[in-house]
């Protein structure tokens, strides 16, 4: 006879197999649906990948965004500013006071700021934004990617875009490689690398150009000062205070851009100034030790379709001569003023160049030098004629 006993152990043993052989049909079951619904995934491992004994698997870009910050990271540099300022102790003059009184003991050295720069030159010169170094009474230490610390030296700074070059006395330095800004396109990745926050050094962030041709009016938390920048890269790799003046790099580590902006109140919208705009500022400072701007001496309003239809133009675009805030329309003495322009006319093309929102006249005046004669296709009461004009200086 089957005891009470006997029946508990047997639907123990039932219970045991029904739950191994569960198991092993989940194991068939998933090694099937791996197999067959999986979807089929192909890693290629680069070759020379291995650190410190275990394989890492990358994908090209991020093999790509790591050659690049090595090759450049050596030239970029941190921009500290310093300055004495008065330190003050607390004293009592009184039992009898609720409030302690404050005298100065003296002064020290302080960081009152930082940004980023690179290296253009093995013996010395900085690149940097002129927003960074715009204060006259402070020190300006220029800091290596090794540790190293040098005094800088202001060489120049760019009066229309916001650039500056330093200059240390070091030799063999390792420099940037710029690149050609006028071949980026939208959609295209790119690397930021500078001091962010004035605290961490040669900070990486990775992005793509979002943008290319915006302007802005930017302004300085430090100086309250404001300036209109044209022909910005706009990013979203992240730009944030102390990377003003760091490369914008593309995946071939070649400098495309200099960090100049973020915009406040939102994320992720960087500016950047194209390295093609300031090429020529380097090679002026590089064989005369200052930029130099050429200058033809108008006031004028770029004409598109509303302009067009405001002032009941003739044209569509163009280059308008108008009267300031102060009156003035031609500077008297100036280029412009000795080629015989006047109020009102119309500059329809430079040297055969069509002046319109793609190319418009700062750009391709400033594309000249100093004393270089251009040739201007001018409307002026319905007739064209061309003017001769040898541009002066800034």
């Amino acid at each position: 006879m089957e005891t009470q006993k006997d029946k508990n152990n047997k639907i123990l043993s039932l219970l045991v197999l029904a739950i191994f052989v569960s198991f092993c049909f989940g194991i068939i079951g998933g090694v099937f649906g791996v197999k067959f619904f999986a979807p089929k995934l192909t890693i290629e491992s680069p070759k020379n990948n291995v650190s410190g004994g275990a394989s890492q698997v990358t994908t090209s870009q991020e093999k790509a965004v790591i050659e690049a910050v090595k090759k450049v990271s050596p030239a970029v540099v941190s921009v500290i500013l310093t300055k004495d300022v008065p330190v003050f102790e607390e004293y009592w003059s009184s039992p009898f006071q609720f409030f302690p009184e404050y005298r100065q003991k003296g002064t020290e050295e302080q960081k009152v700021g930082g940004g980023s720069g690179f290296i253009i030159s093995s013996d010395g010169l900085i690149l940097t934004n002129k927003h960074v170094v715009e204060e006259e009474d402070v020190e300006y230490t220029v800091v290596l990617s090794n540790g190293k610390k040098y005094s800088a030296k202001i060489l120049a700074r760019d009066p229309l875009n916001d650039i500056a070059i330093l200059k240390i006395n070091e030799k063999n330095l390792p420099t940037v490689t710029l690149g050609d800004s006028d071949k980026i396109q939208v959609g295209q990745s790119v690397i930021a690398i500078g001091y962010a926050l004035g605290e961490f050094q040669n900070t990486v962030s990775v992005g793509v150009i979002s943008g290319v041709g915006r302007n802005i009016v930017a302004g300085s938390s430090a100086t309250g000062q404001t300036e209109e920048l044209s022909e910005l890269i706009q990013t979203d790799a992240a730009i944030n205070e102390g990377n003003s003046g760091g490369p914008l790099l593309n995946l071939s580590g070649e400098v495309i851009g200099i960090n100049t902006a973020m915009a406040s109140g939102a994320e992720n919208i960087g500016f950047a100034i194209p390295i093609n705009t300031v090429k020529k500022a380097i090679e002026e400072v590089k064989s005369k030790g200052k930029i130099t701007y050429p200058f033809l001496g108008i006031n004028y309003v770029l004409i598109n379709s509303n302009i067009k239809e405001k002032y009941n133009l003739s044209v569509d675009y163009g280059a308008l001569i108008v009267r300031d805030e102060n009156g003035i329309s031609v500077v008297p003495g100036s280029a412009a003023d000795k080629a015989g322009l006047k109020e009102n006319d119309i500059i329809l093309e430079v040297d055969g160049k069509k002046v319109n929102e793609k190319n418009p006249l700062n750009k391709i005046i400033a594309s000249h030098k100093p004393g270089d004669q251009i040739s201007l296709k001018v409307l002026r009461r319905g007739k064209e004629m061309i003017i001769k004009a040898v541009l002066g200086e800034r």
